[in-house]
């Protein structure tokens, strides 16, 4: 397998603490599956920003983020945010970010009407130069959400740094979409409310941090941290989010690279991709319904991977995708961003083919397939070992305002023959539904366990994969 490549979005390597062994630390980050570090200066009003260029000009893989903390707002001069703006306009410039910048109520160290000042300074040039803000607060929720508001910073964007605040903060962060970046605070053992945050928070909008050479992650603690280690921050997000660590360092990678504009993006939609220890069959891109909640009409990325076909890919290209070696995988998974048993003959073939090869398969569907061909699909799958059908409502009214379908009044009924019917061929049935907001959860399960005896399970709202 892969080895996982991760981006640190904040580290301080212009810190004194690195002096002595700064290109063995950073040397080390590279071997650890560093693809990017974010170096963030904090203005110094001695040095300015001398210390972190000269590491820039050393390390082409090393960005930077340049800001006036607010600790420091109270010596901040028209000077810091002329030198920002001349540093990040140069030609071939690696300043991706303004920050970190923002309020601090806990220690107070600059008055809060600089901090303030500083800080609305510093929004209005993250706009004016279109890059991202890296938010620092601490015990200023209220002024900092009011400040980012009336701002309007959302069309740049940013990330809200080392969060360690409430679900609550986590949540207006999100609706203005920001991103939230986490550290090792995550492995402390006293951090059990921030881990429930990161449990409920989507990963596509989660990025990493060491915030080194401070917070050392759990099996370093009270060592100085550095870039490496944002591994174990990676690793334990993993472990509460229920993926790898090749998912967790693939999808954090490229939401920090979408936030900051760096890197080369791959825009060759997948055939087959891994997500946990299952691979995932792309097929098709086409689908009869028109789900209000479907994540394509936002975006064409599952945990990392784009998905957007160019053209429909045939027998000998899903095998040439899946590789040599499809037995080392738990499952295969036809699903993607369409509905797969549109194309019913070529879901049996690969099917079949990967099934002599030792696998085991599930079929992700909306269940609509026997409409689409107008006839019963189901003897062509008793080769599948799970179908997961997407029954998504308690009765058909409900499903209509979910699921614009063409099948009008007949699409309800023929979900649940489906279901059914599949009991007669397929070992493991499941019926699905998206935890869609008002949606009545225990009237789904009813159906479903009750009135059919299959198995249930409820899907998290505006989560994919």
């Amino acid at each position: 397998m892969d080895k996982p490549l991760f981006i640190d979005t904040h580290a301080h390597l212009d810190d004194p603490k690195f002096n002595e062994d700064r290109d063995i630390v950073i040397k080390r980050a590279k071997e650890a599956g560093l693809k990017n570090i974010i170096t963030v200066g904090c203005w110094n009003k001695k040095s300015g920003f001398e210390s972190l260029t000269e590491i820039l000009s050393h390390y082409d893989f090393i960005y930077a983020a340049l800001g006036v903390h607010p600790h420091d707002a109270k010596e901040a001069d028209e000077t810091p945010f002329e030198v920002i703006r001349s540093l990040a306009l140069q030609k071939g410039s690696r300043v991706v970010g303004i920050g970190e910048t923002g309020l601090d109520y806990h220690y107070d160290n600059s008055p809060r009407d600089k901090q303030k000042e500083a800080f609305a300074r510093q929004l209005a040039l993250a706009r004016e130069l279109n890059l991202p803000v890296i938010i620092h607060t601490r015990e200023a929720e209220k002024d900092t959400l009011e400040m980012l508001k009336s701002e309007g910073v959302n069309e740049v964007g940013g990330v809200f740094h080392c969060f360690s605040g409430s679900m609550g903060l986590a949540k207006a962060a999100l609706d203005m979409g920001f991103y939230l970046s986490f550290t090792g605070v995550v492995t402390f053992p006293n951090a059990d409310k921030l881990r429930e945050v990161v449990k409920n928070v989507p990963i596509e909008k989660m990025l990493i941090e060491t915030d080194c050479p401070y917070l050392a992650p759990a099996p370093h603690r009270g060592k100085r941290n550095e870039p490496s280690f944002v591994a174990d921050t990676a690793r334990e997000i993993a472990r509460l989010k229920g993926l790898s660590l090749i998912d967790v360092g693939r999808i954090t990678t490229q939401n920090a690279e979408d936030l900051f504009g760096i890197g080369t993006k791959d825009r060759d939609a997948k055939i087959a991709y891994p997500i946990r220890n299952s691979l995932y069959l792309n097929i098709t891109n086409r689908c009869s319904n028109y789900c209000t909640f479907c994540a394509k009409f936002k975006s064409y990325t599952v945990k990392g991977h784009y998905l957007r076909l160019r053209e429909e890919p045939d027998f000998k290209d899903i095998i040439a995708a899946v590789g040599p070696d499809p037995a080392k995988y738990d499952e295969i998974v036809f699903c993607g961003f369409g509905e797969p048993l549109i194309r019913i003959d070529l879901v049996r073939e690969v099917g079949m083919f990967l099934k002599r090869q030792g696998c085991r398969i599930r079929i992700d569907t909306d269940g609509l397939a026997n409409l689409v061909h107008k006839r019963n699909v189901l003897p062509d799958l008793m080769f599948v070992d799970v179908i997961s059908v997407s029954l998504n409502a308690p009765d058909s009214e409900t499903y209509h305002r979910l699921i614009k379908t063409p099948f009008g009044d007949n699409a309800y009924p023929a979900i649940l023959y489906f279901l059914r019917e599949a009991k007669r061929f397929i070992p493991k049935v499941i019926a699905t539904v998206v935890s869609v907001p008002g949606l009545d959860i225990e009237a789904c399960r009813k159906v479903a366990e009750d009135d059919i005896g299959v198995a249930f399970r409820v899907r998290q709202y505006n989560t994919v994969g």
